[in-house]
């Protein structure tokens, strides 16, 4: 894959430019973006509208597109193009395996997220369902009430929860959470019980997700204090490492295929 390949390639197929992210070595996949050192514009316009820049003059559009080109090179993962490393002409076996892991990598990519919503979605009616079969009601979405001014024995989900982003500061930012349930017997000022849904599929991805509940948690303490509860309902693959970490930070767990241990926590 030579850079004048690579350029012209990226200036007239620009829709496969996200694609080269998925030739990159897992430790270096970490996007060409700010690595290339060029305009945020250029990227951003070539790969959520797959189309080059029209107001960039073709020298400088050129130039733009060899240093792309130079950072693909430099980040793709030597153990599915060896070639690169011994300049010479890959056989048709090794174009045919580097074409096959890099299709796999590109349906992963394209089928995890739709699967990973839609577990999502199957989680949200079994906690749902829990809830009511209790005795719980519903919250609307368009109801417009706090999630701090739920009334008792009530839930809502995907609720955006106002956190203070610096101990002192001034800004604040909207924390996302899947399912917010008051419990029945709870006192004036209390907040709700908070979950959040996670599944996975193997052991590698969990890993790399689990500073989000981390940080979630961190604001949430911050703003109301440590009397916060934040559970996860849990599903799949999560080893003792992710969940020794979540535990250091003050967050406990359900497994889904054991519900019935949300009444544990008051519910």
């Amino acid at each position: 894959m030579t850079l004048e390949w690579q350029q012209v390639s990226l200036k007239n197929e620009s829709p496969r430019v996200s694609t080269f992210r998925l030739l990159y070595s897992a430790r270096r996949r970490s996007g060409y973006r700010c690595l290339a050192g060029v305009p945020k514009s250029l990227v951003a316009r070539m790969e959520r509208e797959n189309r080059l820049p029209v107001m960039l003059r073709e020298k400088q559009l050129d130039t733009e597109l060899v240093k792309i080109g130079k950072i693909i090179q430099r980040m793709a993962d030597p153990d599915i193009f060896a070639r690169l490393d011994r300049k010479d002409t890959p056989t048709r076996e090794e174009i045919r395996r580097a074409a096959t892991i890099v299709a796999d990598r590109l349906c992963g990519s394209v089928a995890n997220p739709i699967i990973r919503n839609a577990q999502e979605a199957r989680q949200l009616k079994t906690i749902g369902g829990w809830l009511d079969a209790r005795g719980y009601r519903p919250l609307r979405a368009d109801s417009g009430i706090r999630f701090d001014a739920m009334s008792p024995g009530m839930y809502a989900f995907h609720i955006n929860i106002p956190a203070r982003f610096e101990r002192k500061g001034p800004e604040m930012v909207n924390v996302s959470v899947d399912v917010a349930i008051m419990r029945k017997n709870t006192a004036q000022g209390d907040l709700p019980v908070l979950v959040e849904a996670k599944s996975a599929g193997d052991f590698t991805n969990v890993n790399k997700r689990r500073k989000e509940e981390a940080m979630k948690i961190s604001l949430l303490k911050r703003t109301y204090g440590k009397k916060v509860d934040y559970l996860l309902f849990l599903c799949g693959y999560f080893d003792s490492g992710y969940l020794g970490y979540e535990a250091a930070e003050g967050i406990d767990w359900v497994w889904e295929h054991r519900i019935d241990d949300l009444s544990r926590f008051g519910l």
